[in-house]
């Protein structure tokens, strides 16, 4: 029978979830916040059938992304869902190796180093410590010289004022370089995820106030037992050291029951990826693009 896909639905995420519990590996792209914040620009649609959760986008193209789950439990060589679709995006390394080995030369991987997630030591980005993170010091400690701030949970009643900052964010970037349709698309996410939080039971965040004014947050979810992923983080570049502040405050808070940080993919971005390489991650979560046959 061929999978039944349907729109996300915010009332199906305790469904999601509990599937995602069950997957040996969970990279940033299925966490339900980012899948929700993306699910009008990708057209993303999805499946439950066999205990496993069926990811397909829409737009531009149609592509399926990995089917989380208990991927061990599988014979996945009479799975028809799987070899009818044949062409898989952002599949985990875990996954990808459980489908090399179960077909053999059948299969052709290729590394999306694009889409990579950077997983970072949640304890060395609350203390910073040593040479590799002196620069990272001496921003912290300038931003909090230099201002009046004060550090705060995200919670529902400043959402508001966290959009207001989020839409200055996004004219002050317009105004430095031309439209960019991906900026836009991001823009649009994250005001779709903002403007459910009340509803979407996995997130949490921080925000970071100067004389009362939000100039940074930042916007979270547990990915895992030992793993938080940042889904965004934006910070008022007119008061140096505001982003690593937000990074090093809300881990400081919010990070206590997790070992690493989740700070999510750099895209291609010359730029994002030298600042992501500059927090030292301890490892990669590596995507493979995959076509069977």
């Amino acid at each position: 029978m061929p999978l039944a896909f349907e729109p996300l639905s915010l009332d199906r995420q305790f469904d999601y979830g509990q599937i995602l519990a069950a997957t040996p590996e969970v990279t940033s792209d299925y966490a339900f916040a980012n899948i929700w914040g993306w699910a009008e620009h990708y057209g993303l649609e999805w499946a439950f059938a066999g205990g496993l959760i069926w990811i397909r986008q829409t737009r531009p193209d149609l592509v399926y992304w990995a089917p989380m789950g208990p991927w061990a439990d599988y014979r996945w060589t009479e799975c028809k869902a799987v070899t009818e679709a044949a062409t898989f995006t952002r599949v985990p390394e875990t996954l990808a190796r459980v489908w090399k080995d179960a077909f053999n030369g059948g299969i052709r991987l290729s590394a999306a180093r694009d889409h990579w997630d950077y997983v970072y030591s949640v304890p060395d980005l609350v203390a910073l410590p040593g040479e590799m993170y002196r620069k990272k010091r001496e921003q912290l400690e300038r931003f909090k010289n230099d201002n009046l701030w004060q550090y705060s949970c995200m919670t529902p009643d400043c959402v508001e004022e966290v959009l207001d900052m989020q839409a200055d964010w996004f004219r002050w970037r317009e105004e430095e370089n031309e439209h960019s349709p991906a900026l836009e698309a991001e823009n649009h996410a994250i005001t779709r995820v903002l403007q459910h939080m009340d509803r979407l039971t996995c997130l949490m965040g921080g925000t970071v106030r100067v004389e009362g004014r939000i100039v940074a947050y930042t916007v979270a979810e547990c990915l895992s037992k030992d793993t938080l992923v940042i889904h965004f983080e934006k910070a008022d570049t007119r008061f140096p050291g505001a982003y690593q502040a937000i990074n090093q405050m809300f881990l400081e808070h919010a990070g206590k029951d997790f070992a690493f940080v989740n700070r999510e993919q750099d895209l291609g971005e010359e730029g994002l990826r030298k600042a992501k390489l500059s927090y030292n991650p301890t490892r990669f979560g590596k995507k493979y693009d995959v076509v069977l046959g």
